[in-house]
Formats: structure tokens, sequence, C-alpha cells
């Protein structure tokens, strides 16, 4: 816990960022990059300052060279012209020398240095996948007590595993590129999938119509659909065109938000879930998809891990291994059929993480949070796992990516 001198210096620090001083949210911004005490007592008078206050977070991913730094600096620009407040969190690769940024926002977006109404943050990846830094949302939250109405999130570019956005950002937006190869099939198993809004940049270019007919496509053949159905828009972003409707269709997602009590829900998902509802969480294991148990756990018992129990889940056909790991566990999941979960998945993506867990003690409670929080769920009921446990999974659109599934040693109370 921060001392209270730390407190009361953090709640003074903050007090000066909420006056505008633009000095004061650099340093505020470093000292939760940095962690720590300070970094601890910042964010505490931030999330106090910030309590229900209107802020969005919009976050820019896609794969490298697909403009979208341009975009970024394209839609501030219009944000600013109708008197908004901007923060641009820009997430660029590691030095290699120095540890930090390899761009510092002085070589982005020059042009706002003196625009007291547009705050710019580059900060590095510093070894974090996903697209995004490991302190990304702590930034964000300091940004937002400054009293900006808009938080514009840009991701490295590392491709089709960007996802990480989804869980940071209350809208995100997938920016594609016409002329880069197969666009679409090549990154529809990860982003896609969590786009709030499809941009075609550089839609000047020839193949821009190919790229929207394939989402187009991709969108008919979805076996589920939300109430909500990605637009597409082209834009090209060195001149502004299509930057408006990009503009519009983003404040018509968040009016669906505001409207479904999801604007604020979506952020806090998992990082808030313990806080507002009283529930506590641990990571209680991996999941990995192996094709033989029998050959997977060599490697892990060159490592000293030791398979403790084994078991088959006949009406999820898969055969599971359980090795201590710590205070966690891995778990190997070998498919007894083909048609299975485990087995369709091994034959789309081949061996590798399906999932990961946490355990609560009220599974129950759980999922009813999720479920009033408007959480995509797998299966809407619990059901009974290997070693007895209670489970359920949560989709991967709602987690930022990742499968995940939520476990308990108590059972399904009240089921």
């Amino acid at each position: 816990m921060a001392e209270p001198a730390t407190i009361r210096e953090a709640t003074e620090l903050l007090e000066r960022v909420r006056a505008g001083d633009i000095r004061a949210l650099a340093r505020a911004v470093s000292l939760v990059e940095e962690g720590g005490a300070a970094a601890a007592a910042v964010l505490s008078a931030a999330h106090a300052i910030r309590g229900e206050a209107e802020s969005v977070r919009i976050g820019f991913t896609g794969s490298p060279g697909a403009g979208k730094s341009t975009l970024v600096d394209a839609y501030a620009k219009l944000l600013r012209a109708e008197g908004g407040t901007v923060g641009i969190v820009a997430v660029d690769p590691t030095s290699p020398i120095h540890g930090g940024a390899i761009l510092g926002d002085r070589i982005r977006m020059q042009q706002h240095g003196e625009d007291a109404g547009i705050y710019i943050r580059s900060v590095a990846t510093r070894g974090m996948l996903g697209g995004v830094a490991g302190a990304t949302a702590d930034i964000c939250a300091v940004i937002e007590a400054s009293g900006k109405g808009r938080t514009l999130i840009e991701t490295v570019g590392v491709g089709q595993d960007e996802v990480e956005i989804a869980r940071l950002a209350d809208v995100t937006v997938l920016v594609l590129t016409p002329g880069m190869g197969d666009d679409v099939q090549s990154i529809k198993a990860g982003v896609m999938e969590i786009a709030d809004l499809y941009v075609i940049n550089k839609s000047d270019r020839e193949g821009a119509e190919r790229v929207e007919s394939e989402i187009l496509a991709m969108q008919s053949l979805a076996t589920e659909h939300s109430a909500w159905t990605p637009p597409v828009v082209r834009t090209v972003a060195t001149t502004g065109e299509g930057v408006t409707q990009m503009h519009a269709e983003i404040a018509r997602y968040v009016e669906h938000l505001r409207a479904n009590g999801r604007l604020h829900a979506r952020r806090q998902l998992l990082q808030g879930m313990a806080q507002r509802t009283g529930i506590s969480m641990r990571l209680d294991h991996l999941g990995i998809a192996v094709k033989s148990i029998a050959a997977a756990k060599k490697f892990y018992e060159v490592l000293g891990l030791r398979i403790t129990h084994e078991e088959t889940v006949e009406h999820e056909q898969v055969k599971t291994a359980m090795l201590p790991l710590g205070e966690t566990r891995v778990e190997l999941l070998e498919p007894t059929a083909e048609n299975s979960v485990i087995g369709r998945y091994l034959a789309r993506r081949g061996e590798g993480l399906h999932h990961i867990a946490v355990h609560v003690p009220d599974i129950a409670a759980a999922m009813a949070a999720m479920q009033s929080a408007g959480v995509r769920l797998v299966n809407d009921q619990v059901k009974t796992g290997a070693g007895g446990h209670s489970y359920f999974f949560v989709h991967p659109a709602s987690t930022g990516g990742v499968l995940l599934e939520v476990v308990s040693s108590t059972g399904a109370r009240g089921r």
C-alpha cells in the first residue's frame, strides 16, 4: 500500500492534471509506467477523479503499413475541429538500446505539439504481446482523469494476434489496406473477430473493392449474429477522405453501447469484476491442446513436472492430464474424436494454447455478473468437468481474443 505522504503527493499531482497542467500529466503518466507505490497512488487518485466521467477509448489495430498513425492523426484533427479534447497513446516497438519506444511522441504528429487539447504519449511494448504495452490501460486512466473526452490507442501492428486492444478499448477499429496479399484471410483468425468497425485505408488503391467484398462475405457466413454488425468504411487518411464517415460510425457504435448499458462494462470486464461484485479470481490452469498426451508430457517431464491426474471427459470427447506448476497447473487436452471441440481446434490451428482458466469461489455469482454486464458466454449453463469441478467458458469476443474458462471446486451453487 502507498504511504500517506505518497498519496497526498499523488492527489496534489492529479489536481494539477485536472487544472490542465501538461507537465503534471506527463509526470503522472511517467510514474504509472515506472510502477511501485507512487504508481498505485496516482492510479487511485486518477480513478477517483475519473468516476463516471464521460470518456471513450477507441483502439486502432491492424497490420504494419496499414496507415494507422496517419488515420489516428486525421481523426484527432477532426475531433479537435469539433471542439473535443484528445489523448493519444501510441504503442511502439521497444528499442534494444535504451529500452524505450523507438518512435517518440516528438516525432509523431509534431504539428499537435502546441495544442493543449491534445496529449500524445508513445509507450514501448517492453516484451508484451498482443500489440499493446503493459501499462496502456493505466496510462489511459490518467489521461481520462485530465478531462480528455476521447483517448485513441494505436497498437504497434503485429498481425493476427493483436487482439489485446479489445480488452482496453470501448471501440475497436480494424484498419485494413488493399494490395498486401490475402488481406482478410490472412488475419481473420485473430483481430477480424473482435473488430467493431472495419476501415479500409488507402482505399484509392486497386483492390479496395475486393477487400470490402471479402469482409461482407465473411459476415454473411457467420454462424452467430449479434445486434451490431461492424460496418465497413473506406478512407484515404492522407487526404482525410472518409474520416468523417468513420467518425459517424464510431459515434453510432458508442450510442449502441450506451443504449445497452455496456459502455463502461466492456472496459472493466475482467479488471473490475472483483471490485464490483466481490468475486476474487486466481489463475487456475493453462489448457494446451495436443495430439497426444503421451508424446507431449515428455517435454514437461524434462522440466521436472509430473502428471498427477488423468481423466476422460466423455461429454466433451477429450482426455485430460494435469501437471502442477507452482500454484497453478498445465492441462493437456487430447481429443478422443476428430469432430470434438479439441479435435476441430487441432485441425484448424494445430497444437498450442487453447484456453486460460481462472478459479472463482462462487461460479454462479461469476456467471450472473458476466451475464448482467453483457459478456458473451460460450455456454449459458454451468457444467461439470474433470475432477468434478464446475465450469463455463467465455467467448474470445469478450475477453480480447482468448478463450476463458471460469472454474470452481465448490459446485454450481443455485443451479
